[in-house]
């Protein structure tokens, strides 16, 4: 199997379309409700695909329809947890029996050669994720347009193939399809959104490491325009109250500087190695300039039980005094073990105990990995006989694709996304008694800026007042009209002449 570069599928080459054989079972899921008469078209399409009959099962969800829908030649199951465009589409998924879910809106109108431009992908890579190529026309019969995002994208990023981690974002419902056991794996669809299912879903498959692969054989029409093309602000505002919570990359909708989020951007994880030691990595994690942050300590935490114990010489006192610090603490979590992936949040952060990052060491951590999508950055923290004493920040996706190789992962890794060596002490990390404590209230000080704003913006008039005015000062005066003539007149220019 070809191991991609980011999302670079360029590598890849799928057969000619009509010449070759395929061997996988396919579902396509339509979630529907209602509308009978766009069912029926999107039916009519399906019957006619050139990929083979007997590798291709279809699947309506009827989310609650009235009366329920009809399809012949299709399996029909009824949405019976929940309503909406992510139920149905889970209940669909659900039924499935195919190798790969086929995601298709019930007004959609495919190309003959639809299916199998999918299909063709689906042999040569298990994590591939592919877009149709849908086009929106006012007439059955019209060429039809991409949405001006979806051209936008597709042409600033080689169709994708430099679109490195967000490439999910062009993630949609109308018409793509993934593996099954990949779409097993992160969960299958959220029930509980109605509206931008989709692009969460991509988030959550990109995080597994998925590649996108838009392709243009892959045709597909639309009659009339989307609901986004239709109400854009509406959906935007609809859509933006929960993917902040849910998508930690979308970083312009995490503007609040406190408050705490349910998929955090970094996951930080350390071990229980003394109580003053431990608590310095923890503190500092969570007192960083990156709210966003959670943290998970690993240790024997079995041993704790409600058995009477001495107070002051129980031998598992440490691990004891971290589960009473951070017991009532929502970021904080304890685990036997470090986590195989810290999946939907995007970065793992591994620290060993007693090291503490800055203020903004996770920050810039972040930064250094986005520029260049990197899988890993390690940050050198120290040496010993045992070799190289390291903090790694590793990105989620890169080390779910490597899993899917054979090899050390470190090297797939660098293979795939590339890796970076820093300085520990370059990037803020510090030890022993160079740790401070997490003192400080942000909000005083955001207060104290906000005022400090305001008072340079009324210096800032006060300057701009008193410039005009040196301005009109030093403005030479009017010239005096000449007096009537006269002795008077006569005087008055003798005066003048003479100081």
């Amino acid at each position: 199997m070809r191991r991609i570069r980011h999302n670079d599928y360029g590598a890849l080459e799928p057969p000619a379309i009509g010449s070759w054989r395929p061997d996988k079972r396919v579902t396509v899921v339509i979630p529907a409700y209602n509308d009978q008469d766009g069912l029926d078209r999107t039916l009519t399409a399906l019957a006619k695909q050139s990929y083979p009959a007997e590798l291709t099962e279809v699947v309506v969800a009827d989310d609650g329809s009235t009366p329920p829908l009809s399809a012949p030649g299709a399996r029909v199951v009824r949405v019976s947890e929940g309503w909406g465009r992510g139920a149905a589409r889970q209940a669909g998924a659900a039924a499935a029996t195919g190798d790969v879910v086929h995601w298709l809106d019930a007004d959609m109108i495919l190309d003959e050669e639809h299916l199998e431009a999918h299909m063709r992908w689906h042999h040569l890579l298990d994590h591939a994720v592919v877009i149709g190529d849908t086009r929106f026309v006012n007439e059955l019969g019209e060429e039809g347009t991409r949405t001006e995002y979806t051209t936008k994208t597709l042409e600033s990023t080689r169709m994708l193939r430099d679109a490195g981690t967000s490439a999910y974002l062009l993630h949609t419902g109308a018409s793509s399809s993934v593996s099954a056991d990949l779409l097993r794996a992160v969960g299958g669809v959220d029930v509980t959104l109605n509206m931008a299912e989709d692009t969460e879903l991509g988030y959550r498959l990109a995080q597994a490491g998925a590649v996108f692969i838009p392709d243009p054989a892959a045709k597909g029409w639309h009659v009339g325009p989307s609901t986004v093309m239709l109400r854009a602000k509406e959906v935007h505002r609809h859509n933006w109250s929960f993917l902040g919570d849910l998508i930690p990359d979308l970083r312009w909708l995490r503007g609040h500087p406190r408050r705490r989020w349910r998929v955090p951007y970094v996951h930080v994880v350390t071990e229980a190695d003394g109580y003053e030691r431990t608590r310095a990595t923890v503190d500092a994690a969570l007192a960083g300039t990156l709210a966003d942050t959670a943290v998970t300590i690993t240790g024997p935490w079995d041993v704790l039980t409600a058995d009477r114990h001495a107070a002051l010489d129980d031998p598992h006192l440490d691990l004891r005094l971290l589960r009473n610090l951070y017991a009532s603490e929502p970021r904080v979590a304890f685990a036997p073990a470090a986590p195989a992936s810290v999946a939907p949040a995007p970065f793992l952060l591994r620290v060993p105990a007693g090291w503490a990052p800055g203020a903004d060491t996770i920050a810039q951590l972040v930064r250094q990995a986005e520029q260049e999508s990197l899988g890993l950055v390690c940050a050198a923290l120290t040496e010993t006989g045992a070799g190289v004493v390291a903090a790694r920040l590793e990105r989620t996706a890169a080390f779910a694709r490597a899993a899917r190789h054979q090899g050390p992962a470190d090297d797939l890794v660098d293979e795939m996304f590339g890796t970076l060596w820093v300085s520990g002490t370059e990037f803020g990390f510090v030890t022993g008694d160079d740790v401070e404590p997490p003192a400080g209230d942000p909000a005083k000080w955001r207060a104290l800026a906000t005022k400090r704003a305001t008072e340079v913006k009324e210096l800032e008039a006060e300057v701009a007042r008193l410039r005009a005015e040196v301005d009109n000062l030093s403005q030479p005066p009017p010239e005096q009209p000449e007096p009537a003539a006269g002795p008077l007149a006569a005087l008055l220019k003798h005066l003048r002449k003479t100081g």
